[in-house]
């Protein structure tokens, strides 16, 4: 018996250990942006590599270069890998579209037929349409940020606030579509029908949306002008036309993203574009994304790291640990995913770690297991959501040419569903079919 308490006592304290460089991070990433007075001049990648390097000075029983085959492994995990592929597809596409004049066109269809007050609300809207169609909060910040973009550069719109449109507008497809990777795992490993989760969620999410779409046009008819209006050209936009409804269709995105980046080339005849420049835009698109790879690739060698010495299982243990009643074990389960997620920076990775837990404790409550999975659901979007480090906001920042710390203040749909969360809690609401 005292053995296993030292083994656990042992365990406990190396999987603190490994939560560090996170900590490490968060206060040079964070710490160096107040220091400076801008978070411009404080790279995440820098913030990274001091956390990694933090990491390599732990657990000294294990040598350097099992540290770094660790890491290694972390960066070149799947998820991370395919994250990259869109990555650099998606710059291309962008910037093909930007310099062949579809993101114009379509932005000048847009300003054309949406009053100028209404801009914010229009952009959540189809940001929430998208997402629910398609199930992938990524997928929709690829097709939609450029467009967002043009119009913040049409009207007095912030950048970073029409950002933070889109990407709240992606969680609320990510949280609810049927065909959302996050859905589809915290149906799964909670034991319950899509159709139940879908009822338990719409109870916590549509409050949030609509409070977020009143928001939105109060913000668009307080500060939303048009400065220039472009003439509507239905030709040009046809790139972009057609990789949204491919994405409407389900489509995978890369695939999607490579339709549209040969349909740019064909219509270079039209745009009066020669093909070298084509070409030309292509290479530079996928050369912009650069420091977006990087950093995911030094977020995953890290985060990886953490998995690896236990950090996430001993958060999970010690929350275990804490769970008496019904209310504490909705909160446990919160914290727990939330947790999962801000060591992994991948929603479906947090929602599959916590699972087996979630439903072992949910099942010893008599907590309904839709009612669970909403829960793991929810509160992995909302954290995926505000995550400097996550692929969303770094993917959003760079297709915006802003900082991903200037949009998490813009944010108000993910801050809104994570009150809307903690009031269903706190309040009980938990007797859902």
């Amino acid at each position: 018996m005292k053995t296993n308490q030292t083994t656990s006592k042992n365990l406990t304290s190396r999987g603190l250990l490994s939560l560090t460089p996170l900590l490490v991070f968060f206060l040079v990433y964070v710490g160096g942006a107040l220091w400076f007075g801008d978070f411009y001049k404080m790279p995440v990648s820098v913030a990274f590599v001091a956390a990694a390097a933090w990491g390599m000075a732990l657990f000294r029983d294990v040598p350097m270069a099992e540290k770094l085959e660790i890491f290694s492994r972390g960066a070149a995990h799947r998820d991370i890998m395919m994250m990259i592929w869109i990555f650099m597809m998606a710059g291309a596409f962008a910037q093909a579209a930007k310099d062949g004049g579809a993101v114009d066109a379509v932005v000048n269809l847009t300003m054309h037929f949406m009053p100028a007050g209404m801009l914010p609300a229009g952009i959540f809207l189809a940001a929430c349409l998208i997402s629910l169609s398609i199930g992938t909060s990524v997928g929709t910040i690829v097709a939609l940020m450029p467009v967002a973009v043009g119009i913040a550069e049409r009207s007095t719109l912030e950048p970073a606030l029409v950002a933070g449109i889109v990407v709240g507008g992606a969680f609320f497809g990510d949280n609810l579509s049927f065909i959302s990777d996050t859905t589809i795992a915290a149906t799964r490993t909670q034991g319950c029908s899509m159709r139940d989760k879908f009822a338990a969620n719409v109870r916590i999410v549509v409050p949030a949306a609509v409070l977020a779409l009143l928001l939105y046009v109060v913000v668009g008819w307080r500060g939303g002008e048009m400065i220039q209006e472009g003439a509507v050209e239905w030709s040009g936009a046809i790139p972009y036309l057609i990789v949204l409804v491919l994405a409407l269709m389900g489509t995978n995105v890369l695939l999607a993203l490579m339709v549209g980046i040969v349909t740019t080339g064909l219509l270079c005849p039209a745009c009066a574009w020669e093909v070298s420049d084509w070409v030309s835009s292509l290479g530079k698109g996928m050369l912009s994304m650069g420091e977006l790879i990087m950093v995911t690739l030094l977020a995953g060698g890290l985060l990886g790291f953490i998995r690896h010495y236990g950090g996430i299982d001993c958060v999970v243990r010690i929350l275990m640990h804490r769970v008496h009643s019904v209310r504490s074990v909705e909160l446990g389960i919160a914290l727990m995913v939330s947790f999962s997620n801000v060591c992994t920076a991948n929603n479906t990775v947090a929602i599959l770690t916590v699972g087996d837990i979630s439903r072992h404790l949910s099942k010893h409550f008599a907590i309904p297991a839709s009612r669970a999975a909403s829960l793991l659901d929810t509160f992995s979007c909302l954290v995926q959501g505000v995550l400097p480090y996550g692929a969303q906001l770094l993917m959003a920042a760079q297709l915006g040419g802003i900082s991903a710390a200037e949009i998490i203040p813009y944010l108000y749909y993910p801050m809104l569903l994570g009150l809307s969360a903690l009031i269903s809690i706190l309040m009980g609401s938990r007797r859902m079919v």
